[in-house]
Parts: C-alpha cells; structure tokens; sequence
C-alpha cells in the first residue's frame, strides 16, 4: 500500500493506494499516531484502493472514534467493491462517506 498525505493547517488528507489489510494496517495505524494529534479535519481518498480486509476497517473504526473527540473525519471516493463492505459491514452508518 502506498499512503500519500497532504496537511493544509489542521486539516489532513491521506491517498491510500493499493491493498489495506493485515499487512498493511499496523503501517498506516502507525503513521497515524503520529499525525493525528493536531489534526480536526481527517480525509481518506480512497479512490486508488483496491482492497480493504477487517484489519483495515478496525483501523477505520478506531480513527473514527478519535476523530469524533477532536474534529471530523471523512472518507471519500471508495471504489464500488469497499463501498459495498461498507455497506455489509454497516460503516456507512458509522462513517461520512463522500461519492462521486
């Protein structure tokens, strides 16, 4: 998985690209950590996003509830496949999720 971010004051967008799964999770829960604290606007655009297991999603999941506490967090452009375990998986209730 390739991670790409962009920071603009307190807002930042992460470009997640390839496959965000078991062995990827720990790098973008890890990068996270790190970038969050002063962050009140979090993005992911995941339109170059091929695959997203459990891990991935509890990674989502635990992002979101930070996130509630100090800002807000969307997730855009997910291809079709993501949106649909989503869907299945109930986040598009938790999530804001942003289409084209």
């Amino acid at each position: 998985m390739t991670i790409r971010k962009e920071l603009n004051g307190s807002s930042l967008v992460y470009q997640l690209e390839g496959r965000l799964d078991t062995n990827t999770a720990p790098e973008l829960e890890k990068e996270l950590k790190q970038d969050i604290v002063p962050i009140t606007d979090l993005v992911f655009d995941l339109k170059d996003l091929d695959y997203i297991s459990s891990a991935g999603l509890r990674v989502l999941l635990a992002t979101q509830k930070i996130m509630n506490r100090q800002g807000k967090m969307t997730v855009r452009n997910p291809q079709e496949p993501i949106y649909e375990i989503f869907e299945v998986t109930g986040f598009t209730d938790i999530l804001t999720i942003e289409r084209d």
